[in-house]
């Protein structure tokens, strides 16, 4: 590659490369667990119905004689199938009778319950607040809670192309800084929602923006550095996901408020956003938008920041083009999304690789977006995930380099599937 004889002046993961992935990996920490937010924002906690017996603050103790909680819990609650309280149903009057049955459950039928009309009381032991208690989305509403889940998946579906376009139009480093506003200001105002109407509004528009970033800073770093150090900035890029993970677990386990967690997230943003003015824009990029003038600049920046004094001289406007000519030379066609299926081979590959990324995202997020039924600590739940993928990322690196893509992709994809049946047989708990 012509790019790459300019990469050999500027200099390969030199301090400018490091600081530069410093500051991507620091904006991927922050922004990548907004993807999994909702596994704590929207948690469900253990819930039963308001009842007058139990939950009014006028009723003294004296009222109900010396009955205990659990016995008012229990003329007040009908049992379901597994002998614990009701969720989402109550008993329209007291069952007073159930007091004298030693120890027997009798069934009770539908005429003698009715659902939580008066609301719903929550354990506020692990979280103090989140959305589902303050908009209430149990029960007959508790499908709205996946719906805010879809809405944040679907915004980062569409927002993919439409960054991406934006970033081979205008650039790395502009798709990129706006991305990451846009986080930073839906995150902040959803935070401060007043409804679910509006937070999931907002949520969409920060899945419109989220894998962008991911993508848009692998795209920058890996245009500055040489093509065998490639695998290793993407296997980093991609730990540092696995670390966010990590930090929403243990950030979300000291934070119990659904509101200051996301603010926690979302606030810091901005800064990442002020400072995003100094990231050095593709040199790659702005040579073949026939930008070279610019190009020229942003190397011999890169340059100087990695100690190579004597490049900057060379770094010439004529030597660059020169190197750079025969990409220059080619004819800028726009290339649509249909051209990767006119050839038969190359259609066959982008089906199958699109398969295969269909098949890991969805067991992936499958698993990742359910972390609260995983055990009995979702918080330990998250950390052991994320951690479980970092390490095995470290291990199977250096597979990559030493027996091949296709052959790791082969044995991953074959232990993956023999696991996966392997769950299918197991006893539930």
């Amino acid at each position: 590659m012509a790019f790459a004889e300019l990469l050999d002046q500027v200099g390969n993961l030199g301090r400018f490369q490091i600081l530069q992935i410093v500051f991507l990996c620091t904006t991927i920490i922050i922004m990548y667990p907004h993807l999994f937010l909702e596994n704590f924002t929207a948690a469900i906690p253990a819930h039963r119905c308001w009842v007058h017996l139990l939950d009014n603050d006028t009723i003294s103790a004296n009222d109900t004689g010396t009955l205990s909680q659990e016995d008012l819990l229990r003329v007040s609650i009908p049992l379901d199938s597994s002998l614990r309280p009701e969720k989402c149903r109550r008993f329209i009057h007291p069952q007073w009778q159930l007091l004298h049955q030693n120890g027997t459950f009798p069934n009770v039928t539908e005429l003698d319950t009715e659902p939580c009309v008066d609301g719903w009381v929550y354990d506020r032991s692990t979280f103090s607040s989140t959305i589902v208690t303050e908009w209430e989305l149990v029960c007959e509403s508790q499908s709205l809670r996946l719906v805010v889940q879809s809405v944040l998946m679907t915004g980062a579906l569409l927002g993919s192309p439409v960054y991406g376009y934006l970033s081979d139009r205008f650039g790395r480093k502009l798709g990129l800084r706006l991305s990451i506003l846009q986080l930073a200001i839906t995150g902040t105002s959803a935070a401060m929602a007043p409804n679910l109407l509006i937070y999931s509004s907002l949520r969409f528009l920060a899945g419109f923006c989220i894998t962008v970033i991911v993508s848009n800073s692998c795209a920058l770093m890996l245009e500055w550095v040489q093509p065998q150090s490639r695998a290793l900035v993407t296997m980093l890029m991609l730990n540092v996901c696995s670390a966010g993970q990590i930090l929403l677990g243990g950030l979300a386990s000291a934070i119990q408020d659904w509101r200051t967690l996301m603010l926690i997230f979302s606030v810091p943003l901005f800064v990442n956003f002020l400072v995003s003015r100094k990231l050095v824009e593709s040199a790659q990029w702005l040579i073949i938008s026939n930008r070279i003038e610019e190009g020229v600049k942003e190397l011999r920046r890169a340059a100087r920041i990695n100690g190579r004094l004597h490049a900057e001289e060379n770094l010439t406007f004529e030597f660059v083009k020169s190197t750079m000519q025969k990409e220059l030379d080619t004819p800028q066609v726009k290339i649509s999304v249909f051209e990767l299926f006119r050839a038969p081979k190359l259609r066959l590959r982008v089906c199958f690789t699109s398969l295969l990324r269909f098949a890991t995202g969805l067991t992936f997020y499958g698993l990742a977006l359910n972390v609260q039924y995983f055990g009995k600590s979702i918080f330990l739940a998250q950390i052991l995930f994320g951690s479980v993928i970092l390490a095995s990322r470290c291990v199977f690196y250096p597979a990559l380099n030493h027996i091949g893509r296709r052959t790791s992709q082969l044995l991953l994809f074959f232990t993956s599937g023999l696991c996966f049946l392997a769950i299918a047989f197991l006893f539930q708990g």
